[in-house]
């Protein structure tokens, strides 16, 4: 983004900037070899503006990985993993996990390798996950001798399959913003999902005990 390091944006600048990032989430979802120029007219601004703003497709490429980055950091930090009981900070942090993925499918898929500063905000969202699985196993819900890497691993999997797969008649990214599902394709739901992913981490598919 070309702006003087340390100087904040006006608030003017700040909103053309979140205005071309979600044109830019939306539109290369779609077409993900847009041209700057059509990012530019689904954000209502000019070329010039987008230019003005980014250096050049790849540095908005960047900008929106590091965008989308911070959104979901931010989610895990509003489940308050250090603070809540781990399993409901667990919980609220999948939940909004789930809703922050759907919003920012392109910028947090595959297709994007990310900013070095973008590859730092996952470093830490999953240092922080490994942390909240801690507790979860201090807590003995998880077994004492469990490889927290590979039950992140496992969690993060669950996440990504709720996310490309959806019951017959519901939208794949029903949990986007921009998703506005008829009467016959209900919009998946966080919460609902948010659980079975962590009832799935925490007990597996086998049988219950007394079942």
């Amino acid at each position: 983004m070309n702006r003087t390091p340390g100087r904040p944006l006006r608030a003017d600048a700040e909103r053309s900037v979140r205005a071309i990032l979600a044109a830019a989430e939306r539109v290369l979802a779609e077409h993900p070899g847009a041209t700057m120029e059509q990012i530019a007219e689904a954000a209502g601004v000019t070329r010039t503006t987008v230019h003005r703003r980014f250096a050049n497709r790849q540095a908005l490429i960047d900008a929106l990985a590091t965008e989308a980055a911070a959104k979901l950091a931010e989610a895990i930090e509003d489940g308050h993993p250090e603070t809540a009981p781990p399993l409901v900070a667990l919980h609220r942090a999948t939940a909004n996990v789930l809703r922050v993925k759907a919003a920012w499918g392109f910028a947090l898929g595959p297709a994007v390798a990310g900013s070095e500063q973008a590859a730092r905000i996952h470093g830490e969202v999953a240092r922080r996950c490994i942390e909240l699985l801690g507790r979860i196993q201090e807590q003995g819900a998880i077994a004492a001798d469990a490889d927290l890497e590979w039950v992140r691993r496992v969690y993060y999997a669950l996440i990504g399959e709720v996310l490309h797969t959806a019951p017959a008649g519901a939208p794949a990214c029903g949990l986007g913003p921009d998703a506005a599902p008829g009467p016959e394709a209900p919009a998946l739901d966080p919460d609902a999902l948010a659980a079975r992913i962590v009832d799935t981490v925490l007990h597996g598919v086998g049988p219950r005990a007394g079942s």
